[in-house]
């Protein structure tokens, strides 16, 4: 019999389709609640029929809302955007839908919410990305006080937008030819990437654990890389060696804004065309500070996830295809 159900908003996205899977295997049903149904059916994979359903919602309308988080024992909230895009902003999917995730719970007497935030979020950052995400962690807790805020560091998995996209810039017609990988500030920015898996069991986990109620907890792998280390890890990964080229911050910021403004409101850029800005205004903001869990913050450990995934493990299972001839090509010996 299953333990409860569990709404999950945002699930159908790259977190989402690990942590439905987590969920079913600690014994619940889960609940995906997203904009668009019919693009989410691989979601029903994480579990066996009648295990996963699939509803649609919209975190910005409070009615959709209402009716995805009815009748559920537990909420998590996963939405997020990377950057803003048409009518998608940091203020209206991180913001107003966080605080309207967590009025529903309040309403429907739902004590058990996880919130996925990021290591950095802070209502007085520069950032808007921050900002918005520092916003929302301090209304959910007026709202629901009992709420887990989990902020993990960069998220790994075969689906990411990290490792992909710098390892795409290798292969794309358009740079492929370039040598180098801008190095933004130097390149010095401490990251400490986590896997997509640990993330999840970490979700499931604050579920389960009453003492997880009310704690924020910022979520790390195994370890520390700074930027141009993790560059040269790909360069390697897919035999395709790249420099680090320094950028300071005073050039990197306003061709970040130019890139960021032209893809949220320039068609085709905002219709995906050609898929995200490389860079926006407010990742160069937010490379100015490390994304690693800080000294005696409660992490991972503390959740009951005690073996942890490293880049090293999993990301060249998913990179081999960038390689200059495939997946079962001798990589070169100077790699």
């Amino acid at each position: 019999m299953p333990k409860g159900l569990v709404t999950v908003f945002g699930g159908s996205g790259f977190i989402g389709r690990y942590a439905a899977r987590s969920l079913v295997e600690a014994g619940y049903r889960v609940r995906v609640a997203v904009r668009r149904p019919h693009l989410a059916g691989d979601v029903r994979l994480a579990g066996a029929p009648g295990w996963v359903d699939i509803v649609q919602a919209n975190v910005r309308h409070r009615q959709s809302v209402d009716r995805a988080v009815e009748g559920a024992d537990a909420v998590v909230n996963l939405v997020g955007i990377l950057y803003e895009k048409g009518r998608q902003s940091f203020e209206g999917a991180q913001r107003e839908g966080a605080i309207n995730v967590a009025e529903a719970c309040a309403a429907a007497g739902i004590e058990k919410l996880v919130h996925i935030s990021a290591i950095g979020a802070d209502a007085e950052a520069k950032a808007d990305y921050a900002e918005t995400k520092g916003e929302a962690e301090t209304a959910i807790r007026d709202i629901v006080p009992s709420a887990t805020i989990l902020r993990p560091s960069i998220v790994f998995g075969p689906e990411d937008d990290f490792f992909n996209r710098f390892a795409a810039m290798s292969t794309h017609p358009l740079t492929s030819f370039v040598p180098v990988l801008p190095a933004i500030g130097g390149g010095n920015t401490k990251l400490q990437p986590v896997y997509a898996g640990d993330v999840a069991d970490a979700i499931a986990n604050a579920i389960e654990r009453d003492d997880a109620s009310g704690n924020t907890y910022e979520l790390g792998g195994p370890s520390v890389y700074s930027m141009k280390e993790l560059y040269a890890f790909i360069g390697e990964t897919i035999d395709r060696e790249r420099f680090a080229l320094p950028l300071p911050f005073f050039v990197a910021k306003p061709l970040g804004l130019a890139f960021g403004t032209a893809f949220r409101y320039i068609w085709p850029l905002s219709s995906g065309f050609l898929g995200a800005p490389p860079i926006t205004g407010d990742q160069v903001e937010m490379l100015k500070s490390d994304n690693v869990v800080s000294e005696g913050a409660l992490t991972l450990e503390d959740l009951g996830v005690t073996t942890l995934e490293s880049i090293e493990a999993v990301v060249p299972s998913y990179l081999y295809r960038f390689r200059p001839y495939g997946q079962y090509h001798q990589k070169s010996e100077s790699a």
